[in-house]
């Protein structure tokens, strides 16, 4: 299922540990997976757990605990707002509000076309920035006003 691409990044994960504590490199392997299938399916979980030599059950903990893996399919473009209480006070929920309309959806919801998911995200380490948001777990949004908010979703588009 995981290409061999991804099995190297795997394995350079796993050579920053010692043979008898495999399973410290869990959630770099599961980042990669994620980047490349989009998702982390119950069978790549699985393929995870047998090649690191760790059990499943475990390696679906670590994957259902943090909310940046994605255990159902997403949209292209996983949008993530922080509505912890500093954002929410700076904007966040309007921020939230706002992409919801534009979008059509409400949070934990995909758009028909599969383009954009939209989720609730706890702190993301940047309260004075708010309000911040995630696309796709490696991009940084920070002080997203109205037209900010516009001007990535019309990016996200193209």
């Amino acid at each position: 299922m995981l290409s061999q691409d991804t099995y190297k990044k795997i394995d350079r994960e796993l050579a920053k540990y010692p043979a008898d504590q495999r399973q410290s490199a869990v959630m770099a392997s599961l980042a990669h997976a994620q980047v490349e299938l989009g998702w982390l399916s119950p069978d790549t979980m699985q393929e995870i757990a047998d090649y690191i030599g760790m059990p499943a059950i475990a390696v679906q903990e670590v994957a259902t605990f943090y909310n940046m893996y994605n255990i159902k399919p997403v949209g292209k473009h996983k949008i993530t707002v922080c509505t912890n209480l500093p954002c929410a006070l700076s904007g966040g929920e309007r921020a939230g509000q706002r992409l919801k309309d534009k979008l059509g959806i409400d949070y934990r919801d995909t758009t028909a076309d599969g383009a954009f998911t939209l989720l609730e995200g706890e702190c993301m380490g940047a309260c004075g920035d708010a309000p911040v948001m995630l696309v796709n777990n490696h991009r940084m949004c920070s002080f997203m006003s109205d037209e900010k908010i516009d001007a990535l979703v019309e990016e996200l588009k193209k």
